[in-house]
């Protein structure tokens, strides 16, 4: 265990978390610039299976891996429907009409919707006034970014605005479901849902894309593609479990606040995206509102009034 800093947290898991947040905001950089040259369902099979064979490569059956594959394989379909097949398409359709920042500024409202999913599901994680007070500010400022979208006048369709959102609550039924596999090894789970969602969304893309159909993308999707399922789904996960070791799950949470900066950073710079004064006023109220439900805001707070 590495050495701790005051908060628990140690200058390499810092240093691991800042690339996880530039990762995972580089998969709404990645896939906005693939999803011009690649249809979203035929690019989410694609994400999805070769980050699954670069996990099976990185696990090498240890730990019994195929034995629990084939023993929870119910499970495993599941959770990939709910935590990569279904967001991810969402995510991706509309990501042919939203630029990176925004749809990830709206998928950060997935802990709001964890919190909410959690009190009505589950008995040990019921609502606090400090969660509500951080749901009721995400939730502003998820609407206060999907607002614009019901003019008639709007240049983005309402549609696109809502699945990044409705991406973020699947993730939040995930995040419930996930606690089913406690028992499992993290890398494990990662490999499992993946082969799972791989395997789903492999006759959706046969039906709906009739991939042999489609001519060969340029250069810069082939490229995207490859840094989406490497860099953005394996590696990431990798480094998410790793930080998890150095650090746990509950520092491992701040990962949320770093990917909407991230996509805004590799989207300002790469893509010519530009954020209004409404989409930097709703990422603040959803930051706020992640920094309240994740206790932080209150704990510094407090340090200081005493």
């Amino acid at each position: 265990m590495a050495a701790t800093e005051k908060n628990g947290i140690s200058v390499l898991a810092w240093g691991l978390l800042l690339l996880l947040g530039l990762l995972w905001g580089g998969s709404f950089f990645f896939a906005r610039i693939a999803v011009m040259s690649v249809p979203p369902i035929t690019l989410v099979f694609l994400r999805l299976s070769i980050a699954a064979v670069a996990l099976h490569l990185y696990l090498r059956g240890r730990g019994g891996f195929y034995g629990l594959l084939k023993a929870r394989w119910r499970s495993f379909l599941l959770l990939g429907l709910i935590n990569n097949a279904l967001p991810h398409s969402l995510l991706f359709f509309s990501q042919t009409q939203l630029g990176a920042g925004l749809a990830s500024i709206l998928n950060a409202t997935t802990p709001v919707w964890t919190i909410l999913i959690a009190h009505a599901l589950t008995t040990d994680e019921k609502m606090t006034g400090a969660k509500l007070t951080g749901v009721a500010l995400g939730i502003a400022g998820a609407a206060i970014l999907i607002a614009p979208g019901m003019s008639i006048d709007s240049d983005l369709p309402l549609w696109a605005l809502v699945l990044p959102v409705l991406a973020a609550i699947s993730y939040g039924f995930a995040a419930i479901f996930g606690r089913t596999f406690r028992s499992v090894p993290a890398p494990a789970i990662a490999a499992g849902q993946l082969t799972a969602s791989s395997l789903i969304m492999l006759p959706v893309s046969i039906v709906v894309d009739q991939p042999w159909t489609l001519s060969m993308p340029p250069l810069p999707a082939i490229l995207a593609v490859l840094g989406l399922a490497l860099f953005a789904t394996a590696f990431a996960y990798i480094l998410y479990f790793r930080i998890i070791e150095l650090a746990g799950a509950t520092n491992v949470s701040l990962v949320t606040l770093l990917v909407p900066a991230s996509a805004i950073l590799l989207g300002t710079v790469f893509l010519g995206e530009k954020l209004g004064v409404a989409e930097f006023g709703g990422l603040a109220l959803i930051a706020l509102g992640l920094l309240v439900l994740d206790g932080r805001l209150k704990a510094v707070l407090f340090r200081n009034a005493t």
